[in-house]
């Protein structure tokens, strides 16, 4: 069963008990949830609420509690730019899944591009009904969420290696995501529920219009950044940090507005960056501190 392809910006329609039933149909493909409780509290059958499942449960005890349920669809916005690209894997696997389980009961109309909300405003998307799920970026308001923020400070200290270094941050950060209190809260206060709260990226690589590998060749360069931690190390190298979004990075290497961009290997490919920076570096005896991720449930969801 494959998801629908939406461009359409229209709110869904849907149900909240629905929505009570999609965590654990969630937590069958994010491998976040795997690690915590997959069960979902039962709410009042008159309010919409239903009765959960448990993490792994038999298909016959999904299909007895969804015998009732109505169709229903659900909005959601991947990460990737299309389904065509390098990093749409995970969220086709997602809506498919989601699908899957719920016996096509559930469907997910994909949205890609951010064509709904734009990583500024997803979080708004998200509690205005806009969305219903959505892969976000809270580091790029660091003010409100501060302690994703400093979470994503922390992976500094990772190892920076293609395997124990991309493979280590994915089983710890989804750990220390659901154990942060304050971090939860963030998306809680807003009426948002996480599906997964931090979700570490791979390891971030220097892309530069014009080769970079001595100290002094960082002097004066205009670097885009993502996070206050790597504002801080830029500076520290000589360099000027300019903070954009990275779906803006193409055009700003391509028009000369910065020289290098900073970034993970999939947003790297996936936006086109090396068509115009094609100088690849990498740090070798620490790491550039990665800019983590959400995947979070509207405010409607139970």
């Amino acid at each position: 069963m494959s998801p629908r392809i939406s461009t359409s910006a229209s709110p869904p329609r849907s149900s909240t008990r629905a929505r009570a039933l999609l965590a654990p149909l969630a937590s069958a493909s994010l491998l976040a949830l795997a690690a915590c409780s997959g069960g979902v509290a039962s709410g009042n059958a008159g309010q919409g609420g239903g009765e959960g499942f448990e993490y792994g449960a038999f298909q016959s005890e999904v299909d007895a509690i969804l015998e009732d349920l109505e169709p229903i669809t659900l909005k959601f916005q991947p990460s990737a730019a299309s389904e065509n690209t390098a990093m749409a894997a995970g969220g086709v696997a997602l809506a498919e899944l989601i699908e899957e389980r719920s016996g096509g009961k559930i469907t997910v109309d994909v949205t890609w591009g951010q064509a709904i909300a734009g990583y500024d405003s997803v979080h708004d998307a998200l509690e205005d009904g806009r969305l219903d799920l959505a892969y976000t970026l809270p580091i790029y308001d660091p003010a409100e969420f501060k302690a994703f923020n400093d979470l994503s400070t922390t992976t500094a200290l990772l190892p920076s290696s293609p395997f124990v270094g991309e493979m280590l941050p994915l089983a710890v950060y989804k750990d220390l995501g659901w154990t942060n209190d304050e971090l939860l809260a963030s998306f809680t206060d807003r009426g948002l529920t996480p599906l997964t709260p931090f979700l570490s990226s791979a390891t971030y690589y220097t892309t530069c219009t014009e080769p970079a590998e001595t100290l002094e060749s960082w002097h004066g360069n205009q670097t885009r950044i993502a996070s206050t931690a790597q504002d801080v190390m830029i500076r520290d190298i000589g360099a000027t940090p300019v903070s954009m979004e990275y779906t803006e990075t193409y055009e700003a290497l391509q028009r000369g507005t910065v020289d290098c961009n900073l970034g993970p290997t999939a947003a790297t490919v996936e936006s086109g960056v090396l068509e115009v920076a094609p100088h690849v570096g990498y740090m070798t005896e620490s790491s550039f501190p990665r800019v983590g991720a959400s995947y979070l449930a509207g405010s409607s969801f139970e």
